[in-house]
């Protein structure tokens, strides 16, 4: 008798569920950021890395590997996604105190799918 009753609960579980229609799991990742962001943010980051001599000499701050880098991005507009972050040689940030060494800006389209510019990329300012 018990195992039945777990076997309802169960199944009535999953058909649950199931019924849940795709547009009510649309709306909440509508919420979340946009994928052009996300794609933004991994484009100016790898930009900064190749322009500053590769992973093996250089290190983005960590906001540049969070899911969109929110708390790097400048500015989003119709021009695109204006990303300012700082970084250095590998291990920089683990320094107490951080100790980084350059500071990057670069601009990707709306779509995230280009670089627009790099108004910035040198020395902290």
């Amino acid at each position: 008798m018990n195992q039945t009753r777990t076997l309802r609960f169960a199944t009535g579980l999953l058909l649950g569920l199931a019924a849940l229609s795709p547009g009510a799991l649309h709306a909440q990742s509508s919420s979340s950021l946009p994928l052009a962001q996300t794609k933004a943010a991994n484009l100016a980051r790898m930009r900064a890395e190749s322009l500053n001599g590769g992973l093996s000499q250089y290190r983005a701050a960590s906001c540049m590997y969070e899911t969109g880098a929110p708390t790097c991005l400048i500015s989003r507009s119709s021009q695109g996604f204006l990303f300012r972050f700082k970084g250095g040689a590998p291990g920089w940030q683990q320094q107490v105190p951080a100790n980084p060494s350059m500071e990057t800006e670069v601009l990707v389209s709306r779509t995230g799918d280009s670089i627009v510019a790099v108004p910035y990329n040198g020395p902290l300012r």
